[in-house]
């Protein structure tokens, strides 16, 4: 008890690596301490190392552009303001989100990452689940969400205030599965974090089979969003697929954990 060998699992991960890391996912939540405590951090280990094989970040230059009114992120664009500020004349109130301001908008890609955490959570889906968040930490540290969903809405990391990447992926870790799928839900929590990002391209990925069971419009939380990306189980996507073609969402097939940085890669290449 209390012990792995560390030889052991990296000889492990060269011949079957999706079942290793599905069970060092579960070894995260053991009920021995010592053990519990070693597995995530090996698990933390692996999964930054695997995420970090995902393509560079991209490099720009940053341009002025009309945006959504935010407090201090630009100054308000009068013209494309006008009527809201007119029509404020007449009913003494002005509505926030009919102004536009004028604001830098950097380069670079900010993610939102939501993760499907309703039935089966532990193992190769935990694992997968960890193995995203790691590739996209990876990708842009300073510009990311995750979004845990199930019958509850979870900001595990939210898009503009900082947290160190193997904390994040040990909070994913620490997720089990239950209860119902809250898809639309989660859409609008990722378009709410998109919104409070300057980058010059804002992706939202829903790592789901997207079956939702909770009341609410997904197909209109997912019109809002400049870009998004759908990754489902290669043995159970038809819902993904169906609803990636209502939405106009890319849809990306994945096996297991090993395989979701160069899925991801992949499906932000043929997107972008």
């Amino acid at each position: 008890m209390g012990e792995l060998d560390e030889a052991a699992l990296d000889e492990a991960m060269q011949s079957s690596p999706d079942e290793t890391l599905g069970l060092l996912a579960d070894l995260t939540g053991a009920t021995d301490p010592k053990l519990r405590e070693l597995a995530r951090r090996l698990a933390g280990r692996l999964m930054l190392e695997l995420g970090h094989r995902g393509r560079a970040k991209p490099r720009g230059i940053g341009k002025m552009v009309e945006q959504p009114y935010r407090p201090e992120a630009g100054d308000i664009d009068i013209d494309a303001s006008l009527d809201a500020i007119a029509e404020s004349h007449r009913s003494g109130a002005i509505d926030p989100e009919r102004l536009r301001i004028r604001g830098w908008r950097k380069p670079g890609t900010a993610f939102a990452l939501m993760l499907d955490r309703s039935g089966s959570m532990g193992g190769q889906p935990l694992a997968t689940s960890a193995v995203a968040t790691a590739a996209i930490a990876g990708r842009n540290p300073e510009d990311y969400s995750v979004i845990a969903f199930g019958k509850d809405i979870i900001i595990t990391k939210s898009q503009d205030v900082p947290k160190a990447s193997e904390r994040v992926i040990n909070d994913v870790l620490t997720l089990r599965g239950h209860g119902t799928t809250d898809l639309a839900g989660a859409l609008l929590a990722a378009r709410e974090q998109l919104s409070r990002s300057r980058a010059g391209r804002r992706v939202a990925i829903l790592l789901s089979d997207c079956r939702a069971t909770v009341e609410g419009n997904a197909e209109a939380a997912a019109a809002g969003m400049d870009e998004l990306i759908i990754i489902a189980p290669k043995d159970d996507h038809d819902e993904a697929m169906s609803f990636a073609h209502r939405v106009g969402a890319r849809l990306a097939l994945v096996g297991g954990p090993s395989e979701i940085p160069e899925v991801l890669a992949q499906a932000l290449e043929v997107s972008a």
